[in-house]
């Protein structure tokens, strides 16, 4: 794997075998950040990236001058592997990594951010439930982000949040943005 844009563009990370994680390829993560590029200027914001396994998306968020990433994951050898790597590329001081199960941080957070990304196992009973939880929990500043990766049998698009999805094989992203209306 390796950081496909910004300050640590080009560097390759091993994790090792044994994370239970299905990490987003580098072409898939390329056409994502074209994408995001084009939505939200990732200097100097605040992200949250759920279900981190590796740490892949928020590397790359650093990379891209996020000043804040938080990861959430359960698995220890994942945390294991995303601390070590925070430290060698030297942002473990903008690197949060939080063990927990996703859905216990998200009903309990009560911080918002400008991006937030999923990448559950595909295989999770409640992957639908997501986009519920991010915006009933109001997790994403007005004019926030939210992308899901997730597989090609799930469709979002009745969502009133969902802004549009893209197709990478059997990489699906559907985009959600959070309103910049505020009620009056």
């Amino acid at each position: 794997m390796r950081i496909v844009g910004g300050a640590f563009g080009g560097r390759r990370f091993n994790p090792p075998s044994g994370i239970p994680a299905r990490p987003t390829t580098d072409i898939a993560k390329e056409a994502l950040f074209n994408i995001l590029n084009n939505m939200l200027d990732t200097e100097g914001i605040n992200a949250l990236d759920i279900f981190a396994g590796t740490g892949n998306i928020g590397y790359e968020l650093a990379s891209r001058g996020a000043t804040r990433i938080t990861m959430v994951e359960r698995d220890p050898a994942s945390i294991n592997f995303i601390k070590k790597t925070a430290k060698e590329l030297g942002i473990e001081d903008i690197a949060v990594v939080i063990k927990s199960d996703v859905f216990r941080f998200m009903n309990q957070c009560t911080e918002q951010f400008n991006f937030i990304f999923a990448d559950p196992p595909y295989a999770l009973d409640a992957l639908a439930e997501l986009p519920v939880v991010v915006f009933r929990k109001n997790l994403l500043l007005p004019g926030g982000i939210f992308v899901l990766e997730h597989p090609p049998h799930y469709s979002f698009e009745a969502h009133p949040n969902y802004t549009k999805v893209k197709n990478y094989g059997g990489t699906i992203f559907t985009f959600f943005t959070q309103s910049t209306q505020t009620d009056v």
